[in-house]
């Protein structure tokens, strides 16, 4: 049997991406760091480092879906993304529905207290977290397809 191994979660953004980490028990996420896109080759040789050196085994990437639960322009740009990170860290990556997760983040920043600039510094990987602790205590079931919120 094969040690355990982490799980990254990806709150996609086209200027910052939020990153938090599991522990290897997959029970508890952790805010990891913010990190600023730069071109295709430094994102490569960022992720491929990260994912070696914080020992992940899978990815979880946040999607972006409407209310009704339907697939828009920034679920499919996320798509494209988490096409390219698989084949960039040779890691599975997993789809899971982001809904108000930032929403929620912001929230939780704002009730600590801090000022604006502060919280823009922390609001993506707060919401990385929020995405993978929601997955985690669901039990890692995997890419799920999402629903509309009413059903």
């Amino acid at each position: 049997m094969s040690a355990p191994t982490r799980l990254l979660a990806v709150d996609h953004g086209t200027v910052r991406i939020g990153l938090a980490i599991s522990d290897p028990e997959r029970k508890f996420a952790f805010p990891l760091a913010t990190y600023i896109r730069r071109n295709r080759q430094a994102d490569a040789s960022f992720f491929r480092e990260l994912v070696t050196g914080e020992g992940v085994g899978q990815i979880l990437l946040g999607l972006p879906m409407h209310l009704s639960g339907h697939e828009g322009q920034k679920a499919q740009e996320a798509r494209r993304f988490g096409k390219w990170l698989g084949a960039t860290t040779g890691l599975p990556v997993i789809f899971w529905d982001e809904r108000f997760t930032t929403v929620e983040a912001e929230q939780a920043l704002l009730s600590a207290g801090l000022t604006k600039k502060r919280r823009q510094a922390r609001r993506d990987r707060v919401a990385a977290q929020i995405l993978l602790q929601s997955y985690l205590d669901a039990g890692c079931p995997g890419e799920q397809a999402s629903r509309p919120l009413d059903e």
